[in-house]
């Protein structure tokens, strides 16, 4: 074979194996998603040089810069956007397939993140989760509160129960339980100001407001005529909270009826520190219906400990959860 004079032999990658190459992307992906290197090699558990030295040496291969830096942290380059939406894709279909692989010959094993509602969290999952892990010991379970709407696939979180009708048809989901309101008041406070007789006539009481709920109505249509079409019922207050625990808090000291979630109010129900109101009315904050839900990114398999997990409590809840 003859090599023209004077033209030189190609580079060499800089990356000397596949395993540090699939390092570097990994690194790369992170930073992307996270916009710092630092938080990168914090969640990746390598020390920042080893991470900036990744990102220096992947950019060294590519022959392009991937990354804008500023004090305010990483931005990816139009290059970086492109190699970002490949890569990216290519290393979660790599984890798909371990996972699938790995769940034919082996228990459910790892670390369960999962993302739950503050309050419905600690009063309805946390209760359960000892028993969960004591039927799978090789899972051990990173539980994260927050009533905020995570992006599951940015956050690394395996799974999240969700209150409410589904907005984000990207992901998987599956229903674990019907999600009621009702309408509830202090004793007190129906001897003190009465109570409604008529849908109409909760705009003359002191109701509750929950600032997640849009608008100063609520929904309702009689219990017994589930064909009837859902009307608004125009309610006041003075008083809006932005935690569900406030409001039964506020509830139960007799400042007004509050919608509470079934869940949240069973037990004052049951025991008569609240009162129902409206009793043969259905009523809901939203005019769309709400469920409790598990979701989970869209993969072509579910990892067996998330799916030993949303079996775990679907078995739990059921279509006639215990609070109901």
């Amino acid at each position: 074979m003859t090599v023209r004079a004077g033209r030189r032999a190609r580079a060499q990658p800089t990356l000397d194996s596949d395993m540090d190459y699939f390092a570097a992307v990994r690194t790369f992906v992170r930073a992307a998603e996270l916009g710092s290197l630092t938080r990168a090699a914090q969640e990746l558990s390598i020390k920042t040089s080893t991470a900036s030295r990744h990102l220096n040496e992947l950019e060294a291969d590519l022959r392009i810069a991937l990354f804008n830096r500023s004090t305010r942290g990483l931005s990816l380059t139009e290059g970086g956007k492109v190699f970002y939406a490949r890569v990216s894709e290519v290393l979660t279909q790599l984890k798909d397939a371990r996972d699938a692989t790995s769940s034919l010959n082996q228990s459910p094993s790892g670390v369960l993140r999962v993302t739950l509602p503050v309050s419905f969290g600690r009063k309805h999952v946390v209760p359960h989760i000892g028993e969960f892990m004591d039927r799978y010991r090789d899972i051990d379970v990173e539980a994260i509160f927050t009533d905020d709407v995570l992006n599951l696939i940015e956050s690394q979180i395996d799974l999240g129960i969700r209150i409410g009708a589904l907005q984000d048809s990207s992901l998987m989901a599956r229903r674990l339980a019907p999600h009621r309101e009702v309408a509830c008041a202090a004793p007190a406070y129906a001897r003190a100001c009465g109570v409604p007789v008529t849908p109409g006539a909760l705009k003359d009481h002191a109701c509750l407001m929950f600032s997640r709920t849009v608008g100063n109505v609520w929904y309702v249509r009689p219990r017994e005529d589930t064909a009837a079409e859902w009307q608004k019922a125009t309610v006041n207050g003075r008083l809006t909270l932005d935690d569900t625990d406030a409001l039964l808090a506020v509830a139960l000291a007799g400042r007004g009826i509050a919608l509470l979630p079934g869940w949240l109010a069973h037990e004052p129900l049951s025991d008569g520190r609240l009162t129902s109101i409206l009793p043969g009315w259905e009523i809901r904050s939203s005019r769309e219906e709400a469920s409790i839900w598990a979701v989970y990114p869209r993969k072509k398999t579910v990892s067996s400990k998330v799916r030993s997990f949303i079996d775990f409590l679907a078995d739990k809840f059921d279509e006639a959860p215990y609070w109901h």
